[in-house]
């Protein structure tokens, strides 16, 4: 037993649920509580059906607090009975579940959030900071949206943008964050790419194949961080990004531009320069103009200073960064980059040092610090 095996249980359970009745607070509650249980007894005693197990003791769970609720015992009613113990069904459920999720009795942010927290495993405190809010907020704006389908029957999915967009973030958690959920965005996104014929599908799909393409290339053996410039190219999966280049071709010809459309073309120039170099940082650019006009989102602007600052020298790639509010994520490290770049070792270094302390994740933290080391020895020489 092992919480990555758990954790790709969660999903098709809680669907399991949902499907015989269960509303979907209750269901979440009782599904928690049945992992619980397999942690403590699984070692001990491992079920020779891990799936089936958890559905009958969630399902039970779920019986026992409906019944000890007076106030909901009117609904017994469209219970069905508790199910044998046996193998439950090998459907894949977890991409219907995030349809299901998106309900629309939510707003497109609650439904995110509350699908990433329950369905997509990430913690509050991720949440919160994919959406540049404080966890306080975040964990508010979940038990909202919890409380808002309490008791609603799913049989209205919500909408495929707001899918796309809890795709999007639990691959960006995936991607750089504390827990490896990319390669199941990925296979998720597949799925829905094979139902729907959407160019933001095919967009978000081609975005991901080619930011994935470059993720062995990306750490070190020691597990320290590879910034895009240092790292070897031949180590970049060269299949993902043709597939994810021909996606994002034909998903442009159809004239229906959206968001990630645009991030898969910046992803695309990248992944198109043999060298570092090579990068069509003026192209680039561009593209994140397109990207800014589609989204104003701060943190698209932030990377946009980077690019003009390779594109215009970093002077303009300060200037571009100036408007934009301090408190960032990441921006204390782009400011100290473009430092760098232009000559002032003194600010680059004290920015690296307040960046690493900032860092959401332990590798871009030591690597920050790494930086900032680097450049307070050479002022040291």
């Amino acid at each position: 037993m092992n919480e990555a095996m758990l954790r790709s249980l969660t999903p098709s359970v809680l669907a399991i649920l949902v499907r015989r009745g269960a509303d979907f607070a209750a269901a979440e509650d009782a599904v928690q509580d049945a992992l619980v249980e397999a942690v403590r007894v699984w070692p001990a005693d491992p079920p020779r059906d891990a799936k089936g197990w958890l559905v009958t003791v969630a399902w039970r769970r779920f019986l026992d607090a409906r019944r000890a609720d007076a106030a909901r015992r009117r609904r017994e009613d469209v219970l069905t009975e508790e199910p044998e113990p046996g193998p439950a069904p090998a459907a894949d459920d977890t991409l219907q579940l995030y349809f299901l999720c998106a309900h629309p009795s939510l707003t497109p942010s609650s439904a995110v959030a509350l699908t990433l927290r329950a369905v997509g495993g990430l913690t509050t405190r991720q949440i919160a900071q994919a959406y540049l809010v404080p966890e306080a907020t975040m964990a508010q704006r979940i038990s909202r949206a919890k409380r808002t389908v309490s008791g609603v029957r799913f049989d209205q999915p919500g909408d495929v943008a707001t899918v796309l967009r809890v795709l999007y973030l639990v691959f960006n958690e995936g991607y750089s964050g504390d827990i490896d959920l990319a390669a199941e965005a990925i296979r998720l996104t597949r799925q829905l790419a094979a139902t729907i014929d959407h160019p933001e599908v095919a967009g978000l799909l081609a975005l991901m194949l080619l930011h994935h393409a470059r993720r062995a290339a990306r750490t070190a053996p020691d597990g320290s961080l590879v910034p895009l410039a240092e790292q070897d190219r031949t180590r970049w999966d060269t299949e993902s990004i043709a597939e994810g280049v021909e996606l994002l071709q034909a998903a442009l010809a159809r004239d229906r531009l959206g968001e990630f459309q645009a991030q898969a073309a910046i992803a695309a120039l990248h992944a198109d320069a043999r060298t570092a170099e090579e990068t069509d940082w003026v192209q680039i650019v561009e593209w994140y103009d397109e990207l800014t006009r589609l989204t104003d989102n701060p943190v698209v602007r932030l990377n946009r200073a980077v690019a003009v600052g390779e594109a215009d020298g970093p002077r303009a790639g300060l200037a571009a960064l100036a408007p934009l509010d301090a408190s960032l994520p990441r921006h204390a490290a782009v400011a100290a980059y473009l430092h760098e770049r232009d000559g002032d070792v003194a600010t680059a270094a004290r920015l690296y040092a307040e960046a690493a302390r900032r860092a959401p994740n332990l590798a871009e933290r030591d690597h920050l610090t790494r930086q900032a080391a680097r450049l307070n020895a050479r002022r040291c020489r």
